[in-house]
């Protein structure tokens, strides 16, 4: 195996570990993520919001970008095979550096732990997209909750028909389902 051949397995390691880390993000599968009895096992000293400097994140962009520079710098350049090396691994570095800030200054910041009161459905005010027919009829309510618009099916709580743009209030939630109650009738009262 020859120093190019080296280069391009690293490079080509890193892109596809890249690539799985980042779109299993979205289809939430855990590639990479080791568990050791019932723990977790942990890598590096963790920095700001809890995330290691040394992590799936950084190691596979380490070899892309490492892998990368090696084989251009190796095939294309006059550079001996230590420069080359020490530049690889320099870039590398880099690399990892910036994927690593970009998560901390960009991403983390924005991050919280929800509590359950954030996600309580009592006391949340609504509009009804679907109407609830009477006698224990299911429709829709739209909300917003944690920053985002929500839907969920809803039931009158007294058992009456409410219409579609109606402000409600959920009194309660249960199996899925939120009872309701008008705004106006609560507000009277």
């Amino acid at each position: 195996m020859n120093w190019d051949t080296f280069y391009l397995i690293c490079f080509v390691t890193g892109l596809i570990l890249s690539l799985l880390s980042f779109f299993g993000g979205f289809a939430h599968l855990h590639i990479g993520h080791l568990h050791l009895g019932h723990g977790h096992a942990a890598i590096g000293h963790k920095l700001g919001h809890g995330l290691s400097a040394f992590n799936g994140f950084t190691v596979t962009a380490f070899l892309c970008w490492f892998g990368g520079a090696g084989y251009l710098l190796h095939r294309y350049s006059p550079i001996g095979v230590t420069i080359v090396m020490l530049l690889a691994i320099a870039s590398g570095l880099l690399g990892a550096l910036l994927l690593w800030a970009a998560l901390f200054k960009l991403l983390l910041p924005h991050e919280r732990v929800l509590k359950p009161e954030d996600t309580e459905m009592a006391g949340v005010v609504a509009r009804v997209a679907d109407p609830i027919r009477a006698a224990g009829g299911t429709g829709e309510i739209i909300f917003s909750q944690t920053g985002a618009r929500r839907a969920t099916p809803a039931r009158s709580e007294d058992g009456d028909a409410i219409e579609r743009g109606a402000e409600v209030i959920v009194l309660r939630y249960e199996r899925g389902i939120a009872y309701v109650r008008r705004w106006d009738e609560l507000s009277t009262s």
